[in-house]
């Protein structure tokens, strides 16, 4: 037997002795239920006294690094999912879930890394392989994304997942027709038994024939893929959680005055002064705020923040309560002592700034976050001072392109698996802003994305004096800074292309189906002066 194996031999024992004591399963018990609740400081406890128990199960490390990632303690998470990686180096699955964890964590070299590792550990791993062709399409290396794929395929020809990802890759180098061959022949063929790789496969097929221009079929094959995903949500209790959310948050909006935003603004003022200088770029997701903020980070002073976690998780959830509780009131906003907002706010700074080798002195934040339009009352409440940066677009085609995302049918993702909830979901979020906006009280300004492809510089130029810097000449050429960087945001290939107006007045193409829409969208339309 090899050093290796006798390892793995002993680690083995040590989670079967583990599984048989009642008192470690309990204890693992605990400390699991409370990684499950977001109680992390609690969690990381438990686990570090099982670790020194059993300190040759990879399990457990893995669960420790997922507790000291939520606490923010950065170095133990790594430290933890190294010998995690260490004890379980044969385990492909192991890594590859580890690989996930460092790509949630923005840690890319060391995801990377993992994908690697996972492959060498097990070549025929279909989900190694796929994992690695699907980081190298991500940052753009589609010939390697290729060999991987065909790898996977030589030895599994019949793959659902390698086929549908073969699929994927012709699309993105551009080959549209072959895509639609391979697509329309892994549907017909039985292979797809899961809904959501059939509902993938349906909505790529969409995608494809969009960009060959068949309309009609592209919108049925959407429609699809939407009512597949649909299967798998219990819509009516989406519903009524929706509901109860945003009547809680409309409630609170009405509350809200403008001396209410110019007493928190004094309260800021009156605050420690943030560590850096700070702003927000937000907007109804599929706005363009993909593009603004490529423009703006690619000026050497503006360091920007590509969909991050830090509000969401450390500011959001923690004092907004999930359903079923009734919600965030304005008592509780309102009444946030100076004490518990530099506790929020240390926090957040602590998460945000985590992907940066170094401290970012000097330089502006840009939290680019379109979500966060929703939560604006939220956000002035912890950064007043902060300024605002609001992008908007045709509410049409806002909402064609929801349609267009193929989002996970979880959380945000099921407001658009139908026309109608993405525009349900478009007008509650746009009413925030108009009602912010009422309010007053704080900077903000409003870009539109056809003034930004009408002309980048001059719509970039008035963005970039607002937050207080002027134009650079690299942000011409955004794109070039865009191919070098990782972007988390759903539409990171478009955001690498020089700007291009195809997608104005998309909606267009889908007028009969949009047509229902209009009643809703007619308020919008006039509000922001779209014909």
């Amino acid at each position: 037997m090899t050093i290796t194996e006798d390892i793995k031999s002993d680690a083995r024992e040590e989670l079967a002795d583990l599984q048989r004591s009642p008192h470690f399963k309990a204890s693992w018990q605990h400390a699991q239920q409370y990684l499950v609740q977001g109680s992390h400081a609690p969690a990381l406890a438990s686990y570090r006294n099982l670790v020194q128990e059993c300190p040759g199960v990879s399990q457990l490390w893995v669960e420790l690094g997922l507790a000291a990632a939520g606490d923010l303690d950065f170095a133990q998470a790594d430290e933890s999912f190294q010998r995690a990686m260490e004890l379980g180096s044969g385990d492909s699955s192991l890594l590859v879930s580890i690989g996930q964890q460092y790509h949630r964590l923005r840690q890319l070299g060391a995801a990377y890394a993992c994908f690697e590792r996972a492959v060498t550990a097990d070549p025929s791993s279909v989900q190694a392989r796929l994992s690695l062709a699907a980081w190298f399409e991500r940052v753009r290396r589609l010939d390697d994304a290729w060999e991987c794929v065909q790898s996977c395929l030589a030895q599994h020809p019949k793959d659902s997942r390698a086929l549908y990802f073969q699929a994927f890759l012709l699309h993105r180098k551009g080959l549209d027709a072959e895509a639609e061959a391979a697509l329309r022949d892994l549907l017909k063929c039985g292979l797809l038994v899961s809904l959501d790789l059939q509902s993938d496969a349906n909505h790529l097929l969409g995608v494809v024939l969009d960009a060959l221009g068949q309309y009609d079929e592209a919108f049925g094959c959407l429609d699809k893929a939407k009512s597949l995903r649909r299967q798998k949500v219990n819509m009516a209790a989406f519903e009524q959680a929706y509901n109860k959310m945003d009547g809680a948050r409309r409630r609170l909006l009405a509350e809200l005055t403008p001396e209410t935003l110019r007493r928190w603004r004094e309260e800021g003022a009156a605050d420690a002064r943030d560590p850096y200088p700070l702003a927000l770029l937000c907007g109804p997701p599929r706005s363009g705020t993909t593009l603004i903020e490529q423009i703006l980070g690619a000026h050497p002073d503006i360091l920007v923040f590509d969909e991050a976690e830090a509000f969401a998780q450390e500011l959001l959830n923690k004092i907004q309560p999930a359903p079923p509780t009734p919600g965030l009131n304005f008592k509780s906003l309102n009444s946030l002592n100076a004490a518990r907002r530099a506790q929020l706010t240390r926090r957040y700074f602590k998460s945000l700034v985590r992907e940066m080798p170094e401290k970012p002195d000097g330089k502006l934040l840009l939290d680019k976050n379109p979500s966060t339009v929703a939560s604006l009352h939220v956000w002035l409440r912890l950064f007043p001072e902060s300024k605002v940066v609001v992008a908007l677009r045709d509410p049409r085609d806002i909402i064609i392109s929801h349609y267009f995302q193929n989002l996970a049918s979880t959380g945000q993702g099921v407001n658009f698996l139908s026309l109608e909830q993405a525009a349900r979901f478009y007008s509650d979020c746009i009413d925030v802003w108009l009602r912010m906006r009422e309010l007053g009280g704080f900077e903000w300004i409003e870009t539109r994305y056809e003034d930004v492809v009408g002309n980048l510089e001059a719509e970039g130029r008035r963005v970039t004096n607002f937050l207080g810097l002027p134009w650079h000449e690299s942000q011409s050429t955004y794109y070039e800074t865009a191919r070098r960087k990782f972007i988390h945001s759903p539409t990171y290939n478009e955001a690498t292309q020089p700007v291009y107006t195809k997608a104005v007045g998309r909606w267009g193409n889908y007028a009969e189906a949009m047509a229902p829409l209009q009643a809703r969208l007619e308020p919008y339309l006039r509000a922001f002066c779209y014909p």
